[in-house]
């Protein structure tokens, strides 16, 4: 996997650079990807770990741009997927970072901030805040700055499904299939189709 081989020389160079923001950030996106896709549990759980400290690293040398925050919130995310129990302290951290890109730069990432704020609260137990119209409305929001953001239209599209808004969610699958993937996040892109595609499924039934 490149991305391991990219972690290598990231942490290296960080080594190297204890004060270098880019190597940073660059550092907590590597580790949430490697954590992302890794079928191994304990790399996953350390990717997540090392991708929160490099995240926090990088807010601390600059706290005014957004990558420090988005990634830091990403690793906050997957983290809280790996655990309930780290999930619900997750939550409010998660939140806090991705309301702090929205204020900096609304289309970071193609409006990823609303798609994580999205997952957040669809995800969440309604005791923990979790709230599927909340859910709804930052997905919404998000597909405003981000219309070719592949994974945020099957985001919404199955918000749109677990509400009964069925005719709503194919529309978004549809301009999912429609879509062409943005230049370098075609792993992104073919993981959307693919979700799109088993929720095509389950709206037919």
């Amino acid at each position: 996997m490149k991305v391991r081989q990219a972690l290598i020389a990231l942490r290296q160079a960080l080594a190297e650079n204890p004060a270098d923001f880019d190597i940073a950030w660059r550092a907590a996106k590597y580790d949430y990807y490697l954590g992302a896709h890794s079928t191994d549990r304990d790399e996953k759980d350390k990717a997540y770990h090392d991708g929160i400290e490099a995240g926090k690293l990088a807010i601390k040398l600059n706290d005014s741009r957004p990558e420090g925050h988005f990634w830091l919130g990403a690793n906050y995310g997957g983290n809280a997927e790996m655990s309930t129990l780290a999930g619900l302290t997750d939550i409010e951290d998660i939140k806090r970072e991705m309301d702090v890109v929205i204020k900096t730069d609304p289309g970071f990432e193609a409006g990823s901030a609303y798609m994580a704020l999205g997952q957040v609260y669809m995800k969440a137990p309604r005791i923990f805040g979790g709230d599927l119209e909340k859910a709804i409305g930052y997905l919404e929001q998000g597909i405003k700055v981000g219309p070719t953001n592949g994974l945020l239209r099957v985001r919404l599209a199955q918000a749109y499904a677990e509400a009964n808004r069925k005719a709503e969610a194919q529309k978004e699958i549809d301009a999912l299939m429609a879509m062409k993937p943005i230049p370098g996040y075609e792993p992104e892109y073919n993981d959307a189709v693919k979700e799109a595609k088993a929720l095509q499924e389950k709206i037919k039934q």
